[in-house]
C-alpha cells in the first residue's frame, strides 16, 4: 500500500539513504530494524521491571509481563508503521510502553493488582482513541507550560524508585550495602561516560549497554539467580486476559492524565518523525498516528501489559542513519513480536540485579525530569506561569512522598489524586485555565 505521504522539500543538503517508501533488502532490513530496537529496548523493558518490582510480583508473573510488553510493543509498532485502514501514521515510528504510566499503574496496582491495571489500560485507551479525532482543540488545552510541568513531575516522582534499586531493592536484607552502592555508582558512571563521549547508536543505546555491562559484572559476584530462567518455558503463546481483568471505572481515573500527556507527546513525536523523514505532516497523519497509539494500548491490555506510545529517542536514529523507511520500523516490530514468544529471553531480563537498575534508573528518570525542564525553559516565566509550575510540582511531589495525606478522603477522590502525576496534571491544567496572565 502507498504511504499517502507527500515529500517535503528539505531546507538542508542532507539526503536520506532510504526514504519513507523505500524498502532495503532483507538483510539490511533486519540490521536497520535491530538498530531501532537497540535504541528503544532499554525503555521498553524498564517499565515492567519498575512496576513488577515495586508491586512485588512473583518471578513467573514478572516474566509473563515482560514477554507481553515486548510482544505488545512489536504489534503496536507494526500497526503504526504499516498502517491498517485509517489506523497508523505509516511513518518509521517505534512504539513501546512509557514511564508516564508507571505511577498510575503502581497506584492502581496497590489497590487492585494486575487485573486492575489491565482493566484501566483497556478502558483508558478509548480516551486516546477518541482524542485522536480532536487533535487541534486538545493542543490548546495542553500548552508547553502544562506538558513541561507534567513531564518534569514524571521524572521527579520516579527518582525514589531508582534510589531504592541502587540500595538493593525496598525491603532487601542487604539494603544499602557497600556492594550494592558501588555497583549502582559504577553502572551510573559508565552509562554517563558512554552517553557523553561515544557517538551514533552507541550513545543512543547507552542505557541498554550500561544495563548489559552491569548485568555481566554481577554474575561472578553471585548476585544473579538464574533459576527463573531455567524454569521458564522456551516458547509460549500470549494468553488473552491470562491474569484476569478488572474493569472498575474508578481505576481508570489515575490513567486519564497519563493518556492525555502521552497523546500530546505522540503528536510532537510524529511531527518530528515527519520532519526528519522529509515529508509534510498534517492533521490526518497525526490523527491516524494517535489512533494507532490508542489501539496499541487497547491490544496491550488484552495481552497482559501496560499502555503503548511512541518512542521519541528513535526519532534521533533516523537522521543518524539517514534511513526513514517505514519498512525498517515494520521489521523492528516483527522482531519484537518474535522475541515476545520466548519466555526464557524475558526471564533473563526480569532477573536483572536491582543495583544495576538503580545505576541506570537515576540517569533515566533524571533525564525525563530534565526533558520537562527543557520544555519549561522555552516558556516565558511570568509570575502566573511560575505560580502554576510551583503549585503543580509542589502538590504532585507532596502526594508522592506523603500519600497518607489522602487517607481521610472519599475513595473516589483518593483514586483521582493517588498519583503525583495525576495530581500535578490536574492542578496545572485547572490553574492554566483559571489564572489570567496579567503581563500580556
Amino acid at each position: 500500500m502507498e504511504s499517502e505521504l507527500k515529500p517535503r522539500i528539505p531546507k538542508d543538503e542532507i539526503k536520506l539513504m532510504y526514504g519513507i517508501d523505500d524498502k532495503p533488502g532483507l538483510s539490511m532490513l533486519i540490521l536497520l530494524g535491530m538498530q531501532h530496537i537497540f535504541a528503544a529496548f532499554g525503555g521498553i523493558i524498564v517499565v515492567p521491571i519498575v512496576i513488577g518490582s515495586t508491586l512485588k510480583f512473583d518471578i513467573a508473573t514478572s516474566t509473563a509481563l515482560m514477554s507481553a510488553t515486548i510482544l505488545a510493543a512489536g504489534i503496536a509498532t507494526v500497526i503504526q508503521a504499516r498502517g491498517i485502514g485509517r489506523v497508523g501514521s505509516r511513518l518509521a515510528c517505534i512504539m513501546g510502553t512509557d514511564f508516564t504510566f508507571v505511577s498510575p499503574s503502581i497506584a492502581v496496582g496497590q489497590a487492585a493488582g494486575l487485573p486492575g491495571i489491565l482493566g484501566a489500560t483497556i478502558l483508558g485507551s478509548f480516551i486516546e482513541i477518541i482524542l485522536s479525532f480532536f487533535i487541534k482543540p486538545l493542543m490548546k488545552l495542553f500548552p508547553s507550560l502544562v506538558t513541561g510541568t507534567v513531564v518534569t513531575l514524571i521524572g521527579l516522582t520516579l527518582i525514589p524508585v531508582s534510589i531504592d534499586w541502587a540500595a538493593g531493592g525496598s525491603g532487601a536484607a542487604d539494603y544499602g550495602s557497600m556492594m550494592n552502592i558501588l555497583i549502582a555508582i559504577g553502572v551510573m558512571i559508565f552509562t554517563l561516560l558512554l552517553n557523553h563521549y561515544s557517538k551514533g547508536i552507541t550513545s543512543t543505546a547507552s542505557i541498554l549497554i550500561g544495563m548489559v555491562v552491569g548485568y555481566i559484572v554481577c554474575i561472578p559476584l553471585g548476585i544473579v539467580d538464574f533459576s527463573a530462567v531455567k524454569n521458564a518455558a522456551w516458547f509460549s503463546m500470549p494468553k488473552i486476559f491470562g491474569h484476569g481483568v478488572n474493569f472498575n471505572p474508578k481505576y481508570v481515573i489515575p490513567f486519564i492524565p497519563a493518556y492525555l500527556v502521552t497523546t500530546i507527546e505522540t503528536v510532537g513525536c510524529l511531527k518530528a518523525v515527519c520532519q526528519v523523514s522529509k515529508v509534510e505532516h498534517n492533521d490526518d497523519i497525526i490523527g491516524r498516528g494517535v489512533l494507532a497509539d490508542g489501539i496499541g494500548s487497547l491490544l496491550a491490555g488484552c495481552v497482559g501489559t501496560f499502555p503503548n506510545t511512541s518512542f521519541s529517542q528513535n526519532v534521533g536514529v533516523i537522521p543518524l542513519t539517514k534511513v526513514a523507511s517505514r519498512a525498517v520500523a515494520v521489521m523492528a516490530g516483527i522482531i519484537l513480536i518474535i522475541l515476545g514468544f520466548f519466555p526464557k529471553f524475558s526471564a533473563l531480563i526480569t532477573i536483572m540485579p536491582n543495583p544495576v537498575l538503580g545505576g541506570v534508573g537515576v540517569v533515566m528518570f533524571g533525564t525525563v525530569a530534565a526533558a520537562g525542564i527543557h520544555t519549561l525553559s522555552k516558556v516565558k516565566m511570568t509570575n502566573r506561569n511560575m505560580l502554576i509550575i510551583a503549585t503543580a510540582i509542589g502538590l504532585g511531589l507532596g502526594v508522592t512522598f506523603r500519600p497518607e495525606i489522602l487517607n481521610g478522603l472519599p475513595e473516589g477522590i483518593k483514586m483521582i489524586f493517588s498519583s503525583g502525576i495525576s495530581t500535578g496534571t490536574i492542578v496545572a491544567l485547572v490553574l492554566n485555565l483559571v489564572l489570567k496572565d496579567k503581563e500580556k
